[in-house]
């Protein structure tokens, strides 16, 4: 995509950011990301130095982020049903949540692909339902 936008994609089961979780120590409280979503944030960090090398959009730019979810289409669903999810007529209405899903992609992003996930100023999910599960995420810079 050029100096002013990246595309990559994180092969697996779509996943959203998991609530933190707050335990109490003592009088401290001590909050813990969920491990799932920690690994599934690495991953995403891995795949974006991956596919994009150490492509960084500059502090001051305002981005807009594209985020294409494909969910695995169930085993036990009939053929008729089966083709019209391949076809996007039938998206899967279920878990994670689209905020869900981008955030957990934005915040794995921070300090790497941009300074902080406040630049995006645009952003859009989309879920689908595909035979091979995966995220497809595109970033580019708006404007001049």
């Amino acid at each position: 995509m050029g100096r002013h936008g990246v595309c990559f994609t994180v092969h697996g089961e779509p996943q959203g950011k998991g609530r933190p979780r707050h335990v109490t120590r003592g009088v401290r409280v001590i909050t813990h990301t969920p491990d799932k979503t920690a690994a599934y944030e690495n991953l995403v960090k891995m795949e974006y130095q991956r596919q994009c090398g150490d492509m960084r959009f500059g502090d001051s730019e305002m981005l807009e982020m594209i985020v294409t979810a494909y969910h695995n289409i169930p085993k036990s669903v009939s053929r008729k049903k089966r083709t019209s999810m391949e076809l996007g007529e039938i998206r899967p209405a279920k878990k994670p949540d689209v905020d869900n899903v981008l955030k957990v992609i934005a915040d794995s992003l921070n300090h790497l692909a941009y300074r902080d996930d406040s630049q995006i100023v645009d952003a859009r999910v989309r879920k689908y339902y595909a035979l091979k599960p995966r995220v497809e995420v595109s970033i580019k810079v708006v404007g001049g």
